[in-house]
Order: C-alpha cells, then sequence, then structure tokens
C-alpha cells in the first residue's frame, strides 16, 4: 500500500484546486471513479441506478485541466508524479481486472 495523493483542478480558477491523501493508489482510483459517480448523480437525480462505461469516465476525466497522483515510493520515499494518463490507464487495468474476475 502505497501513500497517494490526488491533486485535482477540474476548472480554470485556481480556486477549484484540490487534494485528497488516500492510504493505497487503489483506493486513490476507486476516488475518481466515485467523483464521476457523484457528478452523474448531481446532474442526472431521477435515475435510480447510476451505469457508465470507461469511455464516458475518461471523457470527464479529461474535462479537467488537470489531475494526477503522487504515489509514495516505498524504496526511496519520495513521491513520483503521475499524469491523468496514467489514471486512466490504472483505472482501465482495474476495470479489466474486475470483468476477468466477474466470468
Amino acid at each position: 500500500m502505497s501513500h497517494t495523493i490526488l491533486l485535482v483542478h477540474p476548472k480554470k480558477s485556481p480556486k477549484t484546486r484540490t487534494y485528497t491523501e488516500y492510504n493505497s493508489t487503489q483506493k486513490c482510483l476507486d476516488a475518481v471513479c466515485k467523483i464521476y459517480e457523484e457528478h452523474l448523480k448531481r446532474n442526472m437525480p431521477e435515475l435510480p441506478t447510476i451505469t457508465y462505461d470507461i469511455i464516458q469516465l475518461f471523457d470527464f476525466i479529461d474535462s479537467f485541466v488537470d489531475i494526477s497522483c503522487l504515489v509514495k515510493e516505498t524504496s526511496t520515499g519520495n513521491y513520483a508524479p503521475h499524469s491523468k494518463e496514467w489514471i486512466k490507464d490504472k483505472i482501465y487495468e482495474q476495470f479489466r481486472q474486475s470483468a476477468l474476475n466477474i466470468k
């Protein structure tokens, strides 16, 4: 488990920048998905259930001015920066693994 900091800048205004800390990269990636799910719930409150595909999630991530992660490397104690593309790659792997576990 690597301590991970999620940096989010959803809109052009610097006032929209936030960060959140997680005990693991997995929890951070789950939080990115949760941010999208909360966005959907706010914009479509009449829907009893929320469903989406990975392309929609990636479009949402791409709409941010910036989103990135700082992941603590256990060997050095330093934080390694990871881009929006890295986040999408890791979420894709997570979705893929979940799909394989269902079969």
